[in-house]
């Protein structure tokens, strides 16, 4: 019983222990605000802007120095009174679609927002397509004429 606990409370600390060194780990800012609001837009916006350095990470996540030179941007910006529209339509300027994880909707990202569908829906009609084909060509091999059984019969060596 003493061996099960114990082995139980070591599988515990090999599971918690990478998960709290990894917070031990991560960026911390220190940034002021005037109030609760602008801290929580802080923190929307950060988590809603992808790295460009580190490509798949939000700016709150990543340590990367572009990462927190963006953080101290957005802070800036937020100190001086301008909206979130203001902020993306800046980082838009500044780095394109790519800084968003979830990119506008314009002529240019069409194929990003439905590609993956469309990609699908052609993916299926060609499945479709081949497996009817591939019925049709099976009915047509079963159908055997008289002359053609004749034939297989013949070099079988049956009569």
């Amino acid at each position: 019983m003493r061996k099960k606990r114990n082995i139980f409370i070591l599988a515990i600390v090999i599971f918690i222990l990478p998960i709290s060194i990894g917070r031990s780990m991560a960026q911390v800012d220190t940034f002021e605000f005037d109030n609760e609001v602008q801290q929580r837009r802080f923190r929307t916006l950060s988590d809603e802007l992808r790295c460009p350095m580190c490509q798949n990470t939000n700016l709150s996540g990543s340590t990367g120095g572009v990462a927190e030179d963006l953080r101290r941007e957005v802070h800036r910006m937020i100190m001086e009174g301008m909206s979130d529209r203001e902020i993306e339509q800046f980082m838009f300027e500044r780095y394109g679609d790519f800084i968003f994880y979830r990119p506008r909707l314009r002529a240019q990202t069409i194929l990003l927002w439905f590609g993956p569908i469309i990609f699908l829906l052609a993916g299926g009609f060609i499945a479709w397509g081949v497996f009817r084909r591939a019925r049709e060509v099976e009915e047509t091999e079963l159908a055997l004429d008289d002359e053609q059984k004749a034939r297989l019969n013949k070099l079988i060596g049956e009569k």
